[in-house]
């Protein structure tokens, strides 16, 4: 129950809503890798340490309680369980390891899973295997691989990936750390921003500890800094980083880096500009409609939540902005129906999430489009669709034409009934008639969604 709780239907639009609020990067850092327990209007939040409980309490804990009241209507307590951490021996000898037993030998105590004490700050469900690969990215995930498995190699060091926000760099830089780990348990291996590399380096400025961050950063083996842009323009700042970038490079341990922008963009100073410049850089584009599709297809199995292909089409079609849109925008369309109890459909989707979606508007479909689409579908002549002919191998497809005329297009009842000879009660039968076997069978529905999306097809290219 705990592992699944952030995307149990019943509280998806819980959990959300306060991604929503916190923003998706503090939200994967501090409430995604949590377990989650919930009984009794009692929410027991799972974590490793104290100081993640801290953070939680005091940062985000009246958030999630009124997330909670919002959508559940339910007054919360929450519960921080921490794992209990227990100091390892320090063993310095062979007698020391059968010292430690507590059967007297040494082969009660060699099989012990040993814990990395390091705090990654790893987001554990970023991995490369639940990455969508595709052309888009696929440049950015091979060197992503190579910088896991290769760890410091010359050829692999630095690696810069820079897309626009929402595309993978986070997922990538996760998938990085978190492989690296799964070969190494013990490697020093570290994720976080670039904001927050400035804010705990003032932060110690201001308690004159600098010397204990440098030695923090210094002795790593792979640093994943996300939003590197943040730390541009900053002097102390940008200084600090490229010495502890310069130490990690000349030791020849893993340097990850994600930006909004190429590192000729970001205006760094010459001498860490240079580095970036030598080392792997890997741009994330905006995935293909399939691309879509397939992520899409991935988060729904990942929720176990009935959702037609024919849906998630639609959406892929209508959200082309960034993944983190389209992950919201199902998550949303999930939350809402679970919530009244129906089954996702396309006219679901189009009312529900018409603020995101692409505009139709925008796609300028023409008539003549929808006609040549429907006729190849129901092999009849363009000249068909304007005939007087009522035979119903012609009368259906023409019905189904004007449907579509009036959802894809702005056209008033009068001029789509000019585009068909007809007037326009004509085309409102038509798509009353139409509109009533789309909601109430299925495999129809799924046959104008496809019929949809051929159209835009056309109308795209």
């Amino acid at each position: 129950m705990a592992d699944n709780l952030q995307s149990s239907p019943q509280l998806v639009p819980v959990f959300q809503d306060i991604e929503n609020i916190i923003g998706k990067d503090t939200y994967d850092m501090w409430l995604r890798p949590a377990a989650f327990e919930y009984a009794g209007n009692t929410l027991t939040i799972s974590l490793p340490n104290q100081i993640w409980g801290k953070t939680i309490k005091e940062r985000y804990q009246n958030i999630i309680t009124d997330a909670f009241l919002k959508h559940l209507g339910a007054e919360i307590t929450i519960v921080y369980h921490i794992a209990p951490q227990e100091p390892a021996p320090v063993i310095n000898s062979a007698q020391d390891v059968i010292s430690a037993s507590p059967a007297g030998s040494a082969t009660s105590v060699l099989p012990t899973a040993v814990t990395n004490p390091f705090p990654s700050r790893l987001n554990s469900s970023y991995t490369f295997d639940n990455f969508i690969e595709s052309p888009s990215n696929r440049f950015a995930y091979k060197a992503a691989e190579a910088a896991a498995t290769k760890m410091g190699n010359r050829e692999n060091n630095p690696l810069v990936i820079y897309s626009s926000p929402g595309l993978g760099k986070t997922h990538l830089l996760h998938a990085i750390g978190n492989q690296i780990l799964k070969v190494n348990p013990n490697a020093r291996v570290l994720y976080m921003s670039g904001e927050e590399f400035v804010s705990e380096f003032l932060e110690c400025l201001a308690n004159k500890s600098s010397e204990s961050f440098r030695k923090k950063y210094r002795r790593l083996d792979c640093l994943l800094m996300d939003d590197i842009q943040f730390v541009v323009g900053k002097q102390h700042c940008s200084s600090e980083f490229f010495y502890t970038f310069n130490a990690l490079f000349e030791n020849r341990k893993q340097i990850v880096l994600s930006s909004d922008r190429t590192p000729q963009q970001l205006e760094w100073d010459e001498r860490l500009s240079s580095r970036l410049l030598s080392g792997i850089i890997a741009e994330v584009k905006r995935p293909s409609v399939e691309t879509r599709i397939a992520i899409l297809r991935q988060k729904r199995d990942s929720i176990h939540f009935d959702i037609g292909d024919d849906v998630l089409s639609f959406i892929a079609e209508g959200v082309q902005s960034n993944i983190r849109e389209l992950e919201g925008s199902l998550f949303r369309l999930v939350a809402y129906c679970s919530m009244h109890g129906v089954t996702p459909t396309i006219s679901i989707a189009k009312e529900l999430l018409a603020d995101i979606l692409v505009s139709e508007n925008d796609l300028s479909i023409n008539v003549n489009t929808i006609k040549k689409v429907v006729g190849k579908r129901f092999s009849i002549k363009m000249e068909d669709f304007n005939s007087k002919r009522k035979t119903q191998s012609i009368a259906w497809p023409r019905q189904i034409a004007m449907y579509l005329t009036t959802e894809l297009t702005d056209l008033s009842l009068p001029e789509i009934g000019r585009e068909f000879n007809r007037d326009h009660s004509t085309v409102v039968h038509a798509r009353d008639v139409v509109k009533e076997k789309v909601e109430t069978d299925p495999f129809f529905a799924a046959e104008i969604n496809q019929l949809i999306l051929d159209i835009k097809a056309v109308d795209n290219k």
